[in-house]
């Protein structure tokens, strides 16, 4: 066990010394794109104006012979796009796999200037982001950097879902968590095919009516990911770090990804994966709060203070609770709001 003293010491001579708290920037999605694909690369300019995350993803849905060339092709992109005030990210290849070291190696010493965060898949303890956060600082340390990378962890498995409250707090690089419901589903042998999103399978039914055992018996869906979901988000925010819903795999049914990504941020998720470029609009709007709402908010706050004590607005009590209940929407927006001048005109600000 590390002693608190030494937990934001660097890892390795030369190393930047870690962060003390997580920067909160504007992250609504983070949209995947495939660097070893001629047509994505050319589209990353344009995605850059309209995403608050780009990553260059190296693992999962990049074939095994296009693994060297995404990586180099990460690389080329990063060097040649102007980024703007949109972060770049990646996903490295899984801690097992035989290109994690090199994707690691490569993008640190050529890329670490421009990188913001390493995606890192299939964690399932605190060694795994041990072993990153020693190998990062190294890496750091050869390329001369000034700022660390920070890491995100993808819960994809069983034993992370165990594990998840030592992982986010495993390094002071934790910069959140996602979750990774395909290869969860996966890991917990669970029934379904399908890549994020309710089943239709897994529901409740009410009871059968003793008058008339003919009557139809309504039913509700339920969400499989609801229990999982809570857990990650309690966990990040225990140990001041953040929350994402990860993939909805049916790009075509924008009506049940809305709601999917509706349910995330209002467990307290700050925002989602992206996999098509129709579901970057779907974040951006459900992840930016309500303007209604916002000004709702702006009203208690303005009505309350310090907000100490209680008070009566339009029939409803509010309270300390309450107020803080807003702060956390209208903090929201007002970040928001300093990248989109619609969403600043919107509320107000």
């Amino acid at each position: 066990m590390r002693s608190a003293k030494e937990f934001f010491k660097p890892l390795a001579l030369g190393a930047p010394t870690p962060m003390r708290e997580i920067p909160f920037k504007p992250s609504r999605m983070i949209h995947f794109f495939d660097p070893s694909n001629p047509k994505m690369i050319a589209k990353v300019p344009s995605m850059a104006q309209q995403a608050d995350v780009l990553l260059g993803n190296l693992e999962d849905a990049i074939l095994v012979d296009n693994k060297i060339a995404a990586r180099e092709g990460l690389v080329k992109v990063a060097r040649e796009t102007d980024f703007g005030d949109t972060q770049l990210w990646t996903r490295v290849n899984s801690l097992d796999s035989p290109w994690a070291l090199d994707d690691l190696t490569t993008l640190v010493t050529e890329i670490g200037d421009k990188l913001e965060v390493v995606m890192v898949p299939k964690v399932e303890g605190a060694a795994d982001i041990h072993y990153v956060d020693r190998l990062l600082a190294q890496l750091e340390a050869k390329a001369g950097l000034k700022r660390p990378l920070l890491v995100h962890a993808i819960l994809e498995t069983a034993q992370g879902v165990a594990n998840v409250e030592e992982i986010c707090g495993a390094s002071p690089r934790m910069q959140g968590l996602s979750l990774g419901p395909a290869d969860l589903a996966a890991s917990r042998r669970m029934k379904t095919t399908r890549v994020g999103g309710g089943h239709p399978g897994y529901l409740v039914r009410t009871d059968p009516d003793p008058d008339n055992s003919e009557a139809p018996r309504p039913t509700a869906q339920q969400d499989l990911w609801h229990y999982t979901l809570a857990r990650m988000v309690d966990a990040c925010n225990a140990h001041g770090i953040l929350p994402y819903y990860g993939p909805f795999g049916d790009i075509k049914d924008t009506v049940a990804c809305e709601d999917q990504f509706r349910n995330a941020f209002l467990m307290g998720c700050v925002g989602t994966w992206s996999l098509h470029p129709v579901q970057i609009g779907i974040a951006k709007k459900v992840f930016s709060p309500p303007v209604d709402e916002v000004l709702w908010a702006k009203k208690v706050m303005d009505a309350m203070g310090d907000g100490t004590g209680a008070v009566m607005i339009d029939g409803k009590m509010q309270d300390d609770a309450t107020y803080k209940q807003c702060k956390v929407m209208v903090e929201l927006a007002r970040m928001l709001a300093e990248k989109d001048s619609d969403l600043k005109e919107a509320y107000g600000f």
